[in-house]
C-alpha cells in the first residue's frame, strides 16, 4: 500500500503514527516502529505541531465522508423513484397538472421559530396563510408564499393541540392542555374573541361544524363537546369512550363525529341522540386519527376492495352518507373500515412507528400518512401500495395538512382570466419546524 504513496505522503503518515503513539503512551511501540521504518524521520512531539491529532482528524474525517455518501446515495434513490413514478404517470412527468401534483423529496420553505414541538400545522381557505400550534404555548401564524412569520398569538398556558380556519377564514379556533378552547378574530389582527370552558382534562381537538355556528372538540376527559358560538356555550356534552379521546371529527353535513381513543377503538357517533352507530375494533394500540373518507375518493377505495357496485352506505343522519372511515394507530398501521358494519376491509403496512395523521389527496387517487418514523408515505387507493416515501423531518412527524390556495388573481389584468390554483402541503414535527411542499414548476 505504501508503494502507492509518493516519498512525502509516507513521511507524513509515520509522522502521523508517531505522534499517535506517543500522544496515547505506547512507548515501546513508539521505539519498535521507528526501528523498523525504512528510512528515518524527523519527528519531535515538542516541535512537530503539524503532526499532532492528524490520525485522528484523518479518521473522522473519512467517517463523515461515508456519511455523506450514503446520504447522497439515499437522496439518489429517492429521486430515480419519483422519476420513474413521475415518467409512470399518465402523460409522464412533463404533462401532469396541478391536480395530480405528489410531494417530492425536498420542501419549498422550513418554517423556523417555535421553540418546542410543533403539534398541528391549518391553511386558512382563502390566503396564503398557514397556522401552527406547538408546545411552546402559542400558535404562529405564517406566510407561506415567502416564508414569512405573521404574527404570533400567546393566550394558551400549556401545549397548543389543534387548530383550525372556519371555512370563510374569519375566524380560528384552538385548544390545548390548559382546558381551554380560544376563537381568535382573523379580520380584527386575531384578537382572542372567546374563552370557551368547561372540559376536565386535556383537550385534543376543536373542529368547527358545517355552518360554522358550533364547534366539536375532544378530551381526555372522555367527552365530546358541543359549544355554540354566539353563546360562548356548552350546549351537548356525549361520551363515546372510557379513555382519552385523541381527536373528533364531523361528516360532511354535521350528521355524524368519528372519534379515535387510547382505548384502541374508533367510533361513528350519531351527533343529535350521542348513539355510538358503528365501532371500529382492530387496532393494537392508542389509534392517534381517524378521517371519513370523502366522495372523491370513494371509486378507488372501491377498486382497492374490489366492490363491484357496493351500495353508497348507510350510516346516514341528513342529505349525506358515509360510506368509510379511514384510521391511522400507534400499532404501525393504517386501517379502512366500512363505516356502516364496522368491518375492516384493508390494511396499510408500511410505517416503520406510530402513525399520527392522514390526509386524502384532492383527486381522490392518494392517500398521504405521516408518522414518528420522520416521513410521511404516499398511498395509492386503488392498489393499496405506498408509491412514495418522503423523508420529511428530524424527529417525529406530528400532523399534515393540505391546502388549495387561489393565486395570482390580483395579479390578472384580464378578469376573464381565473386565478392560479396551487395544492399545498405543510408538515409539522417535534423538531419545532413547519416545512412547507409545494409543485415543482
Amino acid at each position: 500500500m505504501t508503494s502507492l504513496l509518493s516519498d512525502r505522503q509516507q513521511d507524513d503518515l509515520h509522522k502521523a503514527l508517531l505522534d499517535y503513539l506517543h500522544c496515547n503512551g505506547f512507548t515501546k511501540t513508539l521505539q519498535q516502529f521507528k526501528e523498523e521504518l525504512p528510512r528515518p524521520v524527523n519527528y519531535d512531539p515538542e516541535v512537530d505541531q503539524k503532526s499532532s491529532g492528524l490520525l485522528v482528524k484523518k479518521w473522522t474525517s473519512v467517517i463523515r465522508m461515508q456519511k455523506k455518501i450514503m446520504d447522497l446515495e439515499k437522496r439518489l434513490a429517492q429521486a430515480l423513484e419519483e422519476n420513474s413514478f413521475a415518467s409512470s404517470a399518465p402523460g409522464g412527468a412533463g404533462s401532469r397538472n396541478n391536480e395530480d401534483w405528489i410531494p417530492t423529496a425536498t420542501p419549498k420553505h422550513t418554517l423556523v421559530g417555535h421553540r418546542e414541538g410543533v403539534n398541528t400545522v391549518a391553511f386558512h381557505p382563502l390566503y396564503s396563510v398557514v397556522a401552527s400550534a406547538s408546545d411552546d404555548c402559542t400558535v404562529k401564524i405564517w406566510d407561506w408564499e415567502s416564508a414569512e412569520l405573521e404574527r404570533t398569538l400567546k393566550a394558551h398556558t400549556k401545549r397548543v393541540s389543534d387548530c383550525q380556519y372556519n371555512s370563510k377564514g374569519t375566524m380560528l379556533v384552538t385548544c390545548g392542555y390548559d382546558l381551554f378552547i380560544k376563537l381568535w378574530n382573523v379580520e380584527n389582527e386575531y384578537q382572542n374573541s372567546a374563552t370557551l370552558r368547561g372540559h376536565e382534562h386535556s383537550i385534543s381537538s376543536a373542529r368547527f361544524l358545517p355552518g360554522d355556528d358550533k364547534i366539536l372538540s375532544s378530551s381526555r376527559d372522555h367527552t365530546l363537546r358541543i359549544w355554540e358560538i354566539a353563546s360562548n356555550h356548552c350546549v351537548k356534552v356525549i361520551t363515546p369512550h372510557e379513555d382519552w379521546i385523541r381527536g373528533a371529527v364531523p361528516s360532511l353535513d354535521g350528521g355524524l363525529y368519528l372519534t379515535c381513543s387510547a382505548d384502541h377503538t374508533a367510533k361513528v357517533v350519531d351527533a343529535q341522540s350521542g348513539e355510538v352507530k358503528t365501532e371500529f375494533r382492530g387496532h393494537d394500540n392508542v389509534v392517534e386519527n381517524a378521517q371519513f373518507c370523502p366522495p372523491h375518493a370513494i371509486p378507488a377505495l372501491k377498486e382497492l376492495i374490489a366492490l363491484k357496485a357496493p351500495e353508497m352506505a348507510a350510516v346516514t343522519n341528513g342529505s349525506l352518507a358515509v360510506a368509510y372511515a379511514i384510521t391511522a394507530s400507534r400499532d404501525k398501521t393504517v386501517k379502512i373500515w366500512d363505516a356502516v358494519r364496522g368491518q375492516c376491509l384493508y390494511t396499510l403496512i408500511g410505517h416503520d412507528d406510530w402513525v399520527r395523521s392522514i390526509v386524502f389527496h384532492p383527486n381522490g387517487q392518494y392517500l398521504l400518512t405521516a408518522s414518528d418514523d420522520h416521513t410521511f408515505r404516499v398511498w395509492d387507493l386503488k392498489t393499496g401500495r405506498s408509491t412514495r416515501r418522503i423523508e420529511a423531518h428530524d424527529q417525529f412527524v406530528s400532523c399534515m395538512s393540505w391546502g388549495r390556495q387561489s393565486l395570482g388573481s390580483q395579479d390578472n389584468a384580464d378578469p376573464n382570466v381565473p386565478p392560479r390554483l396551487v395544492n399545498v402541503i405543510a408538515t409539522c414535527s417535534s423538531d419545532q419546524t413547519v416545512k412547507i411542499w409545494l409543485p415543482q414548476r
